[in-house]
């Protein structure tokens, strides 16, 4: 019984000791605000970029497994979106976030936020306001931008 319970014990120990190996200390990870604060800083960046057309900037934020799903139930993967920016046929005078909110779980995080666009799409003017829910992930080489939904466009105010 006493063989028993060493062994016993010696297990719980190696697991114990094992799975301290594994997690990292909160020294060695950034704190919540930290994580908030880069996150919305590179939701920021992609906002821009998608104002500038601007591909490559999209390129690097973008998982390559990315997808956007429109409040109209349209699917865009990557590599659609950078075929847009690249084509042109959307200038932006505005593609501006507010009421931003980040909230963060370990190696994701999620950002809601309100989005203004306006601008000429193929030279036809449009302006819309909607809701949105952007997923990022932590990866080796830092935060991924890897999935978003939109509301449908807000009704105008009268």
């Amino acid at each position: 019984m006493n063989i028993l319970r060493r062994v016993v014990s010696a297990c719980i120990l190696a697991t114990a000791v094992a799975s301290l190996a594994v997690v990292p200390s909160t020294a060695e990870r950034p704190s919540s605000a930290a994580d908030e604060a880069a996150v919305a800083a590179l939701d920021i960046q992609y906002q821009a970029a998608v104002s500038r057309n601007d591909d490559a900037a999209m390129d690097r934020l973008l998982a390559d497994d990315f997808v956007l799903v429109t409040g109209k139930g349209k699917i865009f993967t990557k590599a659609d979106l950078l075929s847009e920016a690249r084509s042109g046929r959307i200038v932006y005078e505005r593609q501006d976030d507010s009421a931003q909110k980040v909230r963060v779980w370990s190696d994701t995080a999620v950002i809601t936020a309100l989005l203004w666009a306006k601008g000429k799409e193929e030279g036809k003017p449009f302006e819309y306001k909607l809701w949105f829910s952007d997923t990022y992930v932590r990866t080796p080489s830092g935060w991924r931008y890897v999935f978003a939904q939109s509301s449908i466009p807000l009704p105008k105010p009268e």
